[in-house]
């Protein structure tokens, strides 16, 4: 597979098969991504991997502690604006409706975004973390660490979604992964083999047109 396919095929899986994944191709899948840029080769991601009896047990950790903390980040900026509200109220409009999720089914929406919590049934997964003292620049290595991760992961013929919506889970996730405290969590990432037959994977985000965001001198 070479990038452009790999590029073009990644999307946020939301349903997972229960197929396993060794731990061999999730350690080659971080080692190859290590080599992602790095300002100063500083290297900031600190990763905790999940899968198989750690799996499972995750699992029933987050059943007997359900999360209940508050975000340790804002993920989007307060009274996100446009066009930048416009394209995440559509890509969530969009992905409800293939699912037959209506707007107002509330309870519906709640159950959907509580598989979150359960990495959507994925076999295995990462947990990213990074220091508390590192800035912006680092949390821009970070982005591009996981963007490698997600790519060679389709290369290797998986599936990934990475989830920022762990951070309102950040206590349940250290009390099980033990991270030190000078460490916040940025985000999961399920991997594992996308359930082809299920409708939510059908879903492909739209992208604005190079004409929008980019200008040309």
């Amino acid at each position: 597979m070479n990038v452009t396919d790999a590029v073009m095929k990644r999307k946020s899986t939301r349903d997972f098969l229960p197929d396993p994944i060794d731990d061999a191709v999730i350690r080659e899948l971080l080692e190859k991504a290590s080599r992602s840029p790095s300002g100063g080769n500083v290297q900031p991601w600190k990763i905790w991997v999940i899968n198989g009896d750690s799996m499972a047990g995750f699992r029933q950790h987050m059943v007997d502690e359900p999360a209940t903390t508050e975000m340790e980040y804002d993920i989007y900026p307060p009274s996100l604006w446009d066009p930048y509200r416009t394209y995440r109220f559509e890509l969530g409009e969009q992905m409800y409706a293939s699912i037959g999720v209506g707007r107002d089914d509330k309870p519906g929406r709640l159950k959907q975004f509580a598989r979150n919590m359960d990495f959507f049934g994925a076999p295995a997964a990462i947990f990213c973390y990074v220091d508390r003292g590192m800035g912006k620049p680092q949390w821009s290595d970070l982005g591009m660490f996981l963007q490698t991760f997600m790519l060679l992961a389709e290369e290797a013929r998986y599936q990934t979604c990475p989830q920022e919506a762990w951070s309102a889970a950040h206590e349940q996730v250290r009390s099980f992964t033990n991270a030190p405290e000078e460490l916040m969590l940025f985000c999961g990432v399920a991997i594992g083999k996308a359930n082809t037959d299920h409708p939510i994977n059908s879903l492909v985000s739209e992208r604005a047109t190079v004409d929008v965001f980019a200008t040309f001198l």
